[in-house]
């Protein structure tokens, strides 16, 4: 009796009966959409529903930077049939092989690049615990911090400084294989690989166990630098972090996280002006949960940095004049110089509106300054008798000029100038004269097709640097080789007389 009960109960038509029906369906799909947000919580950026134990306090932020209107720029796609061995490749968008970690659908994943050995990664949903993190706290004024050891500054990862939510029957473990990692990162030449560390000590966080101090709802970009006080080193970590943005299709510029314990330079700056903010990550009270957080690659593991080892040949042109195979030219570099000269409000358009024939020769120039903690404050010459090329280039312009035309030598000591003012007097110079040095990667702001450069190679400094990133950007360059240390002033103005003419035959100067 008590059998066919049940059975009538579940097949007859009374009202309660579709109640229960109802409310059973109800409670399924709510158990199958809890299961389904657990299991994709966050993933590609396409969900980033905070968790329930997210803190109600978001950090405070801005809103992002948009990005500039570039002339140069042309769209970061992947091209899955893009040639390794291309100018797009090498510059552009070569990350084309994903690989997705985690899930099929990707809380998690990189995309590595054939041509430059490395990869971009990016996660949904992570923390960083800055306490696991054994570093100085950085940020310092340089005079508080001399005599500090480059160890205290770079970054040591101890287990789950960061993690990645995952469901609760997912438990701790490492993102990563060993053999993977070293596909993906391999270490290379780089003794202390920073970022293969960080991504080793990855580790999942069950999301029932996650906490959070802060959190922080923009994309944020995660960068370690190295020689953060040289220029020509500083520049591939900003071609690091810009490239990253594009590959990862941020609608705004990124705020970034600087993951080292290096003191102020006075290349921050240009760190300011470019990205929409920057913390240092011992600066933040953990854990910080993220909602979408980027990797960039290493600095020598950038075009710039391989590039000039590896000698590539392509050049540079506008985006206009781009062949459609992108095989031997490239526009990147141009693109990245406009926008790190567009972050200080700087074009070609302002910079070259000039009354009359107006010509600035700047005359790059190495100068005692204290640069970080252990500097002794005096740089290696490269060109012993810099004062007396300044004064041969001053007697010079002053000859040379007319009525017609008007010449002006800039002392270019420019360890004691703004980035606001450096790349002014780059902006407004037609030729760039200087001895080997990282103050010549200036070259990258310049206006390509209307400036020439003047290399001053002395024996004992004979690097490819300068003559490679003027091929890149499709910029005119020309090379002293100087027996000595010593340069022949006379060998120097007239060369720069003779290019001074050829650029005045071609119309640039107007």
């Amino acid at each position: 009796m008590g059998t066919r009960k049940r059975k009538w109960r579940c097949t007859g038509i009374k009202k309660t009966c579709v109640k229960r029906v109802v409310v059973l369906l109800v409670v399924l799909n709510a158990l199958e959409f809890l299961v389904y947000l657990l299991h994709s919580l966050g993933v590609g950026g396409g969900n980033n529903a905070p968790p329930l134990n997210f803190p109600a306090i978001v950090m405070r932020q801005v809103s992002g930077k948009p990005w500039p209107h570039l002339p140069s720029f042309t769209p970061w796609d992947l091209k899955a049939d893009l040639d390794p061995a291309s100018c797009e490749a090498f510059f552009g968008n070569g990350f084309t092989q994903p690989f997705r970690l985690l899930d099929p659908k990707g809380l998690f994943h990189c995309f590595y690049s054939e041509t430059l050995r490395t990869s971009i990664c990016e996660g949904t949903n992570m923390v960083m615990n800055p306490k696991r993190i054994k570093m100085a706290k950085g940020g310092e004024p340089l005079d508080s911090v001399i005599g500090r050891n480059e160890e205290e500054e770079l970054p040591y990862f101890t287990s789950g400084a960061f993690q990645i939510f995952v469901p609760e029957r997912g438990g701790r473990k490492p993102l990563f294989n060993k053999t993977l990692l070293e596909y993906l990162i391999p270490k290379g030449t780089v003794q202390e690989h920073t970022l293969h560390h960080l991504l080793e000590q990855i580790r999942t966080i069950p999301l029932n166990e996650v906490t959070c101090a802060q959190r922080v709802t923009q994309p944020a970009v995660v960068v370690t630098r190295f020689e953060y006080a040289n220029l020509f080193h500083t520049v591939t970590d900003w071609y690091s972090a810009y490239m990253t943005s594009r590959i990862a299709k941020l609608k705004k510029r990124p705020r970034l996280i600087f993951v080292d314990g290096h003191c102020k330079s006075s290349m921050d700056d240009g760190w300011q002006a470019m990205f929409s903010g920057v913390n240092f990550a011992r600066h933040l009270a953990g854990p910080v949960c993220f909602d979408h957080l980027i990797f960039a690659p290493l600095g020598y593991n950038t075009p710039l940095f391989k590039g000039v080892n590896q000698g590539i040949f392509c050049q540079g042109c506008s985006a206009s004049d781009l062949e459609k195979d992108l095989q031997y030219q490239t526009a990147r570099l141009r693109e990245f110089g406009e926008m790190f000269t567009s972050a200080f409000n700087i074009s070609s358009a302002t910079s070259s509106s000039q009354e009359g024939r107006v010509v600035k020769v700047l005359f790059i120039r190495r100068e005692d300054y204290l640069a970080h903690p252990r500097h002794i404050g005096k740089p290696e010459s490269r060109l012993s008798n810099e004062e007396e090329v300044l004064e041969a280039l001053n007697t010079w312009a002053s000859r040379r000029a007319s009525d017609e035309l008007n010449i002006t030598i800039v002392n270019g000591l420019f360890a004691h100038m703004s980035m606001q003012e450096q790349l002014q007097q780059v902006q407004q110079s037609s030729i760039i004269v200087g001895a080997h040095g990282a103050g010549l990667s200036h070259i990258l702001f310049a206006r390509p097709e209307e400036t020439a450069v003047l290399e001053l190679v002395s024996p004992y400094f004979v690097r490819p640097h300068f003559q490679a990133m003027s091929q890149w950007m499709g910029m005119e360059y020309h090379a002293i080789e100087m027996g000595s240390s010593e340069a022949d002033c006379s060998e120097v103005i007239d060369r720069v007389d003779s290019i001074l003419t050829g650029l005045l035959r071609k119309h640039v100067i107007s």
